[in-house]
């Protein structure tokens, strides 16, 4: 909360700055226009309404979303014409991406020939996730590689021991970049690590999205690592009045010497190692790869870290750490696709991969996720395959860090489970893992939650693995979590036990009316939640 206020004591003077002007220039010019500056704004906002809405017609994206904003648009010409200039139209990130473009022309991925030949292999064994994963190398520009070994940790904790004894052994970098970093147990373990090993010479960078942590770590925090010989940068910094609540970075990711990299939902917070408790048990998971896979890793942070950073990252040589292994070079150990989304890109890539998954599954597709809030082709995607027959499971949190997000995800039970779709709730506390897994052959495991945010707003990273050893560690793990979870059903949804504060169920259809009344709201502005 401290920082939180912080930022504000800084911001607030300008923001009155700001509005001090607009009420002087307001004045002036309402003079010069004999009193009628009034009716002039509201015709050409009107305008600007009318431009904005055949805009977002026209556009690509999810209908749920674009016909929000024509809502809003049509509603409050004035007003929701500003909204959407300043928050709903994706050129406000144009600086933002200007800056990744820089940044990605002076350093980009070597072509590898190992990607082609992954490509046809796969293909060979199966065309239609061949088509699907050729289509994201060529929409992301990362490659397809032979995977080395991948760890999987069902729990943060788990996950937190052996990133430590991994940041013990480094001799030449270190670069971690999360979503949300937070002082405890954690963090400052992974500090004075870091700071033992940069005395060392070891180059340390640390990068953290500036809103995701903003009550969390501020500027005097970045200045405390820097004495101790730790380099660190918030990703977009947040400036209230320049700044955008949406493409935020929130990727997880740690590469250590160009030997290992760690990814999945965990935050550098002590919630995510159960160390402290905040809504039940946390369930989360993540994994520890080798390889020439971690080249990809290092390469999202160089390509995000060089956009915001005076102390750039040399290019040459910094893909010549990418070979070792840990295992032995005759073991076939599948397939891993790494890559990041963007919300710069026109497709949405891993919105499009889960509707393919589940398009192309013929036996089941099961889904972890913290958040429901789906746009309509996925919805609509995971709705046939349950219909075609396909086992579609979904486990979602018993106990919700946001209480208005949870009703939301849980307005899409009463259609999802008609079609078929089995739903979950983690009864020990919140899950924040994000992971799906298709037919023992193909699975996914990353910072991809199932919400609008996610899907098509933030920057997020991902790891596809085909026929890997880490898939039946995933199933397993699925599998034992059910077993703590309590299944919904119609019933549920009729009796009105999601939305009793009390858990209680209620006969009165007037109830379940008002429900689906308020649903359906939620619904509509589902893609600014």
């Amino acid at each position: 909360m401290k920082k939180i206020l912080g930022r504000a004591i800084v911001v607030l003077p300008v923001i009155a700055i700001q509005i001090l002007w607009f009420y002087v220039m307001h004045d002036i010019l309402n003079k010069f226009f004999g009193g009628h500056l009034g009716d002039i704004v509201s015709v050409i906002f009107s305008v600007l309404a009318v431009i904005f809405v055949i805009n977002i017609v026209s556009k690509r994206d999810e209908s749920s979303y674009r016909l929000l904003w024509v809502i809003v648009i049509v509603t409050m010409p004035v007003l929701g014409a500003l909204l959407y200039f300043f928050v709903g139209n994706k050129k406000t990130g144009r600086r933002l991406k200007e800056r990744l473009e820089k940044s990605l022309v002076s350093f980009s991925i070597p072509d590898d020939r190992e990607n082609a030949e992954c490509i046809s292999e796969i293909m060979k064994d199966d065309q239609r996730i061949g088509q699907t994963v050729r289509h994201i190398t060529e929409s992301t520009g990362f490659p397809v590689l032979k995977n080395d070994t991948a760890k999987y940790y069902p729990f943060g904790e788990d996950m937190f021991a052996d990133m430590c004894k991994d940041l013990k052994k480094a001799k030449k970098y270190i670069y971690v970049e999360y979503f949300i970093i937070q002082a405890g147990k954690f963090w400052d373990t992974m500090v004075d690590i870091m700071a033992e090993k940069a005395g060392e010479g070891v180059d340390v960078r640390v990068m953290y999205d500036d809103l995701g942590s903003i009550g969390t770590y501020s500027v005097a925090d970045i200045a405390t690592l820097a004495k101790r010989g730790i380099k660190c940068i918030p990703f977009n910094p947040f400036f209230l009045i320049s700044s955008q609540l949406n493409n935020r970075d929130h990727r997880k990711i740690m590469v250590i010497d160009g030997k290992v990299a760690y990814s999945g939902g965990v935050n550098l917070a002590d919630e995510y190692i159960n160390t402290i408790e905040k809504f039940g048990r946390w369930k989360d998971i993540g994994f520890r790869i080798t390889g020439k896979a971690v080249m990809s890793y290092a390469f999202m942070f160089a390509e995000f870290w060089n956009a915001f950073s005076k102390d750039r990252m040399e290019v040459s040589g910094f893909f010549d750490d990418f070979q070792s292994s840990e295992k032995p070079s005759d073991t076939s150990n599948g397939y891993i696709l790494p890559y990041y989304d963007s919300p710069m890109r026109d497709e949405h890539t891993s919105n499009e991969l889960f509707a393919d998954i589940l398009s192309s599954a013929t036996d089941y597709v099961w889904f972890y996720t913290p958040y429901l809030i789906l746009g309509d082709s996925l919805f609509d995607a995971f709705i046939r395959a349950a219909k075609r027959g396909v086992d579609v499971r979904i486990i979602m949190p018993g106990i919700p860090d946001k209480k208005m997000v949870f009703r939301l995800s849980r307005s899409y039970y009463e259609d999802l489970i008609k079609a078929g779709v089995k739903i979950y709730e983690y009864t020990p506390g919140f899950v924040h893992a994000k992971a799906f897994i298709a037919d023992d052959r193909i699975a996914g495991i990353g910072t991809v939650n199932l919400d609008y945010r996610s899907l098509f707003l933030h920057f997020e990273c991902n790891a596809i693995f085909y026929k890997a050893d880490i898939i039946k560690d995933l199933k397993k793990d699925f599998l034992d979590t059910e077993a703590e979870c309590v299944e919904r059903t119609m019933e549920d949804v009729k009796c009105g036990v999601l939305y009793s504060s009390k858990n209680k169920a209620s006969s009165a259809d007037k109830k379940h009316y008002i429900n689906k009344f308020i649903n359906n709201i939620l619904r509509l502005i589902a893609p600014l939640l």
